[in-house]
């Protein structure tokens, strides 16, 4: 699985980005696409996740309120809208995807469990 993220940009505290990550080669419906963020000094988090059987969606409580993942699955394509970006919004954000054992499995937050990562794309958010 190969994944291009796009979309990061320079933008101002209560501005909006939506980063796109596209996926090539998936060849299962058991199969988790998401986003982490790392900013710097700092180790790479979980964003929010989707699962690919059913749509089912996982965002980190800390952005909740402000960040919704979205799924194109006629195009193995995920989004990141996010809202009231914030300074420690701050980061390189991540693509990750993961073959899972079965249809249902829930989310993984662990870095570690995702095999597949895309080359981020960076989000910079200026007072």
């Amino acid at each position: 699985v190969q994944l291009q993220a796009y979309g990061g940009g320079l933008v101002q505290t209560g501005g909006s980005l939506r980063l796109s990550c596209a996926a090539s080669g998936r060849t299962s419906s058991k199969f988790h696409m998401g986003w982490f963020c790392q900013a710097p000094g700092k180790e790479r988090e979980f964003v929010a996740a989707v699962r690919w059987y059913d749509g089912q969606t996982w965002v980190a409580d800390s952005v909740k309120d402000r960040f919704t993942i979205s799924r194109d699955s006629a195009n193995d394509t995920i989004f990141l809208q996010m809202n009231s970006l914030k300074r420690e919004d701050t980061a390189l954000y991540y693509c990750a995807a993961r073959y899972t054992g079965s249809l249902r499995l829930t989310l993984s937050k662990e870095v570690n469990s995702w095999r597949y990562w895309g080359q981020g794309t960076q989000v910079t958010v200026s007072s």
